[in-house]
C-alpha cells in the first residue's frame, strides 16, 4: 500500500501509532465519547489512507497539504471558540 508494500490494515496502524505520539496539550476525554480511542484512531486514519490512494499519486502531497491545513484552521476556530465561550463562563460565574 506504500512504498513499503504495507496491507491497508499495516497502513492504518502505522498511523494510528504515529498520530498516538503526538503530544497533546489538551487531552481528550474519552469516556464521553459513544466509540473508544482506537476505534476513532483506525477509523480516521482508515478514511486518510482512502483518500489518498483516491487521488493520483503525484498529487497526493498536494492533497495532504490542502487536508492538513483545512484540519489545522477548523481546529484553530473551534479552539478559538471554545476559548471565547470558557471565557464567558468565567466572566458570568465570578458576577454571581
Amino acid at each position: 500500500m506504500t512504498e513499503e508494500n504495507l496491507t491497508k490494515t499495516e497502513a492504518v496502524g502505522r498511523l494510528v501509532g504515529l498520530a498516538k505520539e503526538v503530544e497533546i496539550r489538551d487531552p481528550i476525554d474519552w469516556t464521553k465519547m459513544q466509540v473508544t480511542e482506537d476505534q476513532i484512531y483506525e477509523m480516521m486514519a482508515s478514511s486518510v489512507i482512502d483518500q489518498m490512494y483516491s487521488v493520483p499519486e503525484d498529487h497526493r502531497n498536494t492533497v495532504a497539504l490542502a487536508t492538513l491545513t483545512k484540519l489545522l484552521v477548523e481546529n484553530f476556530v473551534l479552539n478559538t471558540k471554545l476559548g471565547e465561550e470558557r471565557l464567558k463562563n468565567a466572566t458570568s460565574t465570578n458576577r454571581s
